[in-house]
């Protein structure tokens, strides 16, 4: 078990996410799959820059929106640990759910125009995948 993380820095004409984004997504991922634990300890901010050949404020973007997400967590000097991420996502998108139904609502949308608009996002976010 050890973190992977492969950046694509895109052929000619092809966007690409944006590094901090790609190192995101690619903890995120192997966290929810398990592939990095509950516990696994990452590098620091500064060790993985230099390992990508990335700024340190990249990774250290980064690391912040993993944990807002609450995909890590960091114990001070004892650095940054992968968490139990499984219920903090679940409850992050549970309040985000209910603080945009309350949005919604005293916008005057009705359920079905506030479905269609979340769709709408989720397609976008998701790249036209979701239902």
């Amino acid at each position: 078990m050890t973190l992977t993380i492969v950046l694509d820095e895109g052929a000619e004409g092809r966007a690409v996410a944006a590094p901090y984004e790609q190192v995101r997504e690619q903890i995120a991922a192997q966290a929810r799959s398990g592939s990095l634990p509950v516990g696994y300890k990452l590098p620091t901010v500064r060790g993985l820059a230099q390992t990508l050949g990335l700024a340190a404020n990249t990774v250290a973007k980064a690391y912040r929106a993993l944990e807002e997400d609450g995909v890590i967590e960091t114990r001070g000097r004892n650095g940054t640990f992968v968490a139990a991420a499984g219920d903090a996502a679940a409850r992050g998108a549970a309040g985000a759910a209910q603080g945009y139904a309350e949005r919604v609502r005293r916008l005057g949308l009705s359920e079905q125009d506030a479905l269609a608009v979340a769709r709408d996002a989720l397609r976008a976010a998701y790249g036209g995948s979701a239902p």
